[in-house]
């Protein structure tokens, strides 16, 4: 329960932080603290022992400018020590994520009266692996240890990686460096990086000789003792997959804030799905075959493993020849695949609600089968090989034990990750509610050869269901954009929220009437992609102002760059256009050019519609190309539209349309990003008047002052 004792220091610590900072006290931020603490107000203390009669979970929309950093952290941090919870406060990337420990919580910590602990929370990847790193350089292993997926990081040459492994080795023994990527100071390329770097699947963990000065555990060891751990998506999902309490504390242990809270089910889609590249798994196993022959006799002393070890081989060539067959029959379902059943570009097919060919699935049984064997064999062999690891004299030297043990483990890990593929593709997939999305792409090109299987569910809502909602203590989703068309119903259908938890609209202080919203007359609509180019190319010239800041945004790339180029002529001296250079070096040129009193024009894609802060002069017109409905090449919006269609209903109604508004509703947020900002989103897509469907994204849109065409069109 809510006790008064905490409502006091909730409204002390809210109070002394704007006095701190002299800021006006904000009624959105009020709302959001009000929001959190009766919800997290629901988790029974140690002691109780009824059930609160609804889940400690919250869903807050909390437009730009509310202060909802500072509204969750004084409220959630407090609650969370009077529960003996730990808070797990998740950004969606690692830079927000650096942002919250390195700059908020301290500013928190030091104005608001608030007593706690703080530390940062990442994955094993982003740590160095000593044990690895000892290896590489004594060249007991180098070639050895066989990367987890080799398909997708190339071996780094000798002569160029091992100078920056001594220098690593180095900066560790002197102190100058923590292990972390993060704090390297320079780039390392990512297959040098990923040479150094293990998963859950290599690392021995507590037996492994480097533990006393392992970076990872010792990181994850002051997680043990922090109030509060700053985390991303990424990290908790990954966590999550593995049961909870891999890295972070235990679900139940847990109060979570997902800050950008909209990208939890993309980001759990991604962490549940499964894939196999046929001709690259397929090389694998021939590798890995030539190493098994040569830890045999390596590990001859332990003498239980003799017939395990010998099997193995047999056992990977006939996986080989399996998937041999197996791509035979894809390459052949490819030849004869229907029109439409994939991309334009024909480089994928996918499977009509999520329905497994007749003749792919019984040969996905048999690599189960198969793959069941391999893994059997590897994990007794991983196992023997831990235990091993702690025992005094097994007759074979500990470095050498050790690199066994990294190399088994690593080939157990691919081979698990590949089985629950073979798994999903060995069902017919009827009958599944939702069906899964399944699909193969041909790949030809980019080094990349064959063809890649993937499996996925269409809704992350089972999911999180059963690994967060029904698990964690109390859950806060925050974002400045989770309603669609003024409704919580699209998140709800794609995270699977709990219906009874508390659903809540903070509106945004900013003065929208500062700002204009104009769709110009337009002769044609983005239905007719040439044309609308064509008019796009003849009234940019006339919208955009040459002296100010512009973002110009658009959902193709292709039409970005036809538009670019009708426009070199008039406007090119001034556009940036995205892929002429990373993001953060576009963004720099164009805050340059505009701090120098120059115009500049950014023309960007999706990943410019979210995320980009660019407030007062840096931005003062926002143009976006058209209404932004996906582009039809997704097979799990494919697959979720189908399944939508299946039942009866509208697809484009009830996907298509909430997710064109939601992402019109970030991308036109890119122009109001302080309460003294002003300027103008102007629409070239005349079908948010013209369609029946445009006056409700129409009304989804923040309050702009409007200059709409008189235009008819059905409603």
């Amino acid at each position: 329960m809510l006790s008064d004792d905490i409502k006091e220091q909730i409204r002390q610590a809210y109070a002394k932080i704007i006095a701190a900072k002299t800021l006006s006290p904000r009624w959105g931020q009020r709302q959001m603290i009000a929001e959190i603490a009766n919800t997290l107000g629901r988790i029974p203390s140690a002691t109780a022992r009824a059930k609160p009669d609804a889940p400690a979970v919250c869903v807050i929309e909390a437009g730009t400018g509310t202060g909802k950093t500072i509204a969750y952290a004084v409220t959630a941090i407090p609650l969370a020590q009077a529960l003996g919870k730990r808070l797990v406060v998740a950004t969606a990337t690692v830079a927000l994520q650096e942002q919250f420990v390195n700059k908020d919580l301290p500013d928190i910590r030091h104005h608001s009266g608030l007593e706690f602990s703080y530390t940062l929370a990442k994955g094993r990847r982003r740590y160095v692996c000593l044990s690895k790193l000892d290896r590489l350089l004594a060249g007991a292993g180098g070639g050895d240890i066989l990367p987890l997926y080799p398909d997708e990081f190339q071996a780094p040459q000798a002569a160029e990686a091992l100078p920056v492994y001594s220098s690593m080795v180095e900066a560790l023994a002197r102190g100058e460096w923590d292990g972390d990527r993060d704090q390297w100071p320079g780039q390392v390329p990512e297959e040098i990086w990923a040479g150094a770097t293990t998963d859950h699947s290599q690392c021995s963990g507590r037996r492994c000789p480097n533990i006393a000065q392992c970076s990872f555990f010792r990181a994850r060891d002051e997680l043990q003792y922090a109030d509060v751990i700053v985390a991303n998506h990424d990290l908790v999902l990954a966590d999550l997959a593995l049961g909870g309490g891999a890295i972070l504390s235990a679900p139940e242990d847990s109060i979570y804030i997902f800050d950008e809270g909209h990208h939890l089910p993309d980001k759990a889609l991604s962490h549940f799905s499964s894939f196999c590249r046929l001709h690259t798994t397929g090389q694998w196993l021939q590798e890995s075959r030539k190493l098994l022959a040569q830890a045999a006799p390596a590990l001859a002393p332990l003498t239980e493993l003799r017939r395990t070890l010998e099997s193995l081989p047999g056992i990977m060539d006939e996986t080989q020849a399996a998937l041999q067959v197996a791509e035979q029959a894809v390459a052949t379902l490819f030849a004869e695949r229907p029109p439409g059943s994939g991309r334009g570009d024909d480089q994928q097919l996918r499977f009509a609600h999520g329905l497994v060919p007749p003749s792919l699935q019984p040969l996905a049984t048999g690599l189960v089968a198969q793959f069941q064997q391999l893994t059997g064999g590897l994990g007794r062999v991983e196992k023997r090989l831990e235990e091993a690891l702690e025992e005094d004299d097994v007759g074979i030297d500990k470095s050498e034990l050790e690199t066994w043990h990294l190399t088994l483990g690593g080939l157990l890990g691919r081979a698990e990750a590949t089985l629950a593929l073979w798994l999903e593709y060995a069902v017919t997939g009827e009958g599944e509610v939702p069906p899964k999305a399944r699909w193969i792409t041909l790949l030809d090109g980019g080094g990349q050869f064959g063809f890649d299987l993937r499996c996925s569910p269409i809704l992350a809502a089972d999911i999180l269901q059963e690994f967060l909602w029904s698990r964690a203590a109390g859950v806060v989703i925050t974002s400045a954009t989770v309603t669609a068309l003024n409704s919580f119903e699209r998140f709800i259908l794609h995270s699977g929220v709990p219906r009874e938890a508390n659903f809540k609209v903070v509106t945004s202080p900013f003065d929208y009437s500062r700002a204009t919203l104009q769709v110009p007359a337009m002769s044609c609509d983005p239905g007719d992609a040439e044309a609308h180019t064509a008019e796009l190319v003849a009234q940019l010239p006339q919208l955009l102002d040459h002296t100010e800041a512009s973002l110009v945004l658009f959902s193709s790339r292709r039409q970005m760059q036809e538009v670019y180029q009708g426009l070199r002529d008039a406007l090119g001296e001034l556009i940036l256009i995205q892929g002429d250079g990373s993001k953060q070096e576009i963004l720099r040129q164009h805050r340059e050019a505009i701090d120098a009193g120059r115009g500049s024009i950014i023309f960007g894609l999706a990943s410019f519609a979210e995320g980009v802060d660019l407030p007062g002069d840096y931005c003062r017109h926002v143009v976006i190309a058209k209404i932004p409905f996906a582009v039809p090449d997704s097979p799990i919006e494919a697959g979720l539209a189908e399944w939508v269609e299946s039942q009866g209903r509208n697809a484009f109604m009830e996907i298509s349309v909430p997710d064109a508004a939601l992402r019109l509703v970030q991308a036109s947020g890119r122009l109001l990003r302080t309460e003294q900002d002003s300027g103008r989103v102007t629409l070239m897509d005349r079908r948010i008047v013209t369609r029946r469907y445009g006056q409700a994204i129409l009304d989804s849109l923040p309050p702009f002052q409007r200059l709409l065409p008189r235009q008819g069109g059905s409603r």
